[in-house]
């Protein structure tokens, strides 16, 4: 892989560590802030980063609750992400959206949705358009491993084949919908092999991996853009934190997996595995990375202040 490359995924996977972080902060605090609940990216890192390196501006992508990453990693803008998430009228969906309903048209981020599964088939639908335009351009849908439980990410998948769509479908598999394991929910570990079913690839990586993923996702990335169809990648990976932040109750971070099990994915850290590759080639050194880091922490700082002093959208009335 170049060099520059691996790098500008390291600094991608770093900023999505951080912003993740710097909300798990303020989030709790009170007078509260952030009022609308937020599906941290922590653990997923590679994922977006890996994917979307192999994006242009302007591809598409859906995405789900669990947006923050995947917006950050399309280009996206940490100012807009943070009043977005103050309900600001500066954020990418005007402080309507809040962290669930994330948008942002002119980097090609189509929005995420609050419904498990919802944004797959109109995902499916931006790449028919585009099939039917004869354009270049691609479409990516992120979805966790529930979402592969509904019936609508089968009929998405089969029309997507049927119709040799320029999408690729990423599934994010950390292995619990809320606190419900997989092996609780489905009768096999092996989403990526219902793509054969479909007639279309599928590829199982190491989500933690942004190597396996950005080369992975490359080839997805190819194949659609020839017209060859889509394809599923099963990236499996694991959140660091509880499904969702609450603030009404001090929420455990386990969430009902064991100490043990937690203990072995965190050793397991995409930012730290990529760090690792990066100052075993001499691409970076750590007091570079300390730099990188510090420069990062005043970009969020600059975006938590744009938040709080930005106004509030004007008020609705409702009787219109």
């Amino acid at each position: 892989m170049d060099n520059n490359i691996l790098r500008n995924l390291y600094v991608t996977m770093l900023r999505i560590r951080k912003a993740q972080e710097r909300i798990a902060d303020i989030y709790p605090r009170v007078p509260r802030r952030i009022q609308c609940p937020v599906h941290l990216y922590i653990g997923h890192e590679a994922i977006a980063a890996g994917v979307c390196a192999n994006l242009f501006l302007d591809d598409y992508v859906f995405s789900y609750y669990r947006g923050h990453g995947h917006y950050l990693a399309k280009g996206g803008d940490l100012r807009m992400l943070f009043a977005e998430l103050y309900g600001k009228r500066t954020g990418c969906s005007g402080g309507r959206g809040g962290s669930m309903h994330l948008v942002d048209i002119k980097r090609g981020f189509m929005g995420t949705s609050a419904i498990v599964g919802g944004s797959i088939p109109i995902a499916v639908g931006a790449a028919l358009a585009f099939k039917m335009r004869k354009e270049s351009r691609i479409v990516v849908s992120f979805f966790g491993d529930g979402a592969c439980e509904e019936g609508v990410w089968h009929e998405s998948m089969n029309f997507a084949a049927l119709q040799a769509l320029p999408i690729v479908f990423v599934c994010e598999n950390n292995f619990y919908a809320v606190k419900s394991r997989l092996a609780a929910r489905q009768p096999k570990d092996n989403i990526y092999k219902r793509a054969q079913y479909f007639g279309m690839p599928g590829i199982r990586v190491n989500g933690n991996s942004v190597l396996e993923v950005f080369r992975a996702s490359l080839k997805a990335a190819e194949r659609a853009r020839r017209g060859d169809g889509p394809t599923l990648i099963e990236a499996r990976t694991y959140r660091w934190r509880q499904h969702v932040e609450n603030t009404f109750f001090n929420a455990d971070i386990l969430d009902g997996r064991s100490k043990e099990e937690f203990a072995t994915w965190i050793k397991r850290c995409p930012v730290k595995t990529c760090e690792s590759i990066l100052l075993r080639r001499g691409l970076i050194t750590k007091s570079g990375i300390a730099i990188m880091a510090r420069k990062i922490d005043k970009e969020i700082n600059k975006a938590i202040r744009f938040a709080e002093e930005s106004s509030f959208p004007d008020s609705c009335n409702l009787e219109e």
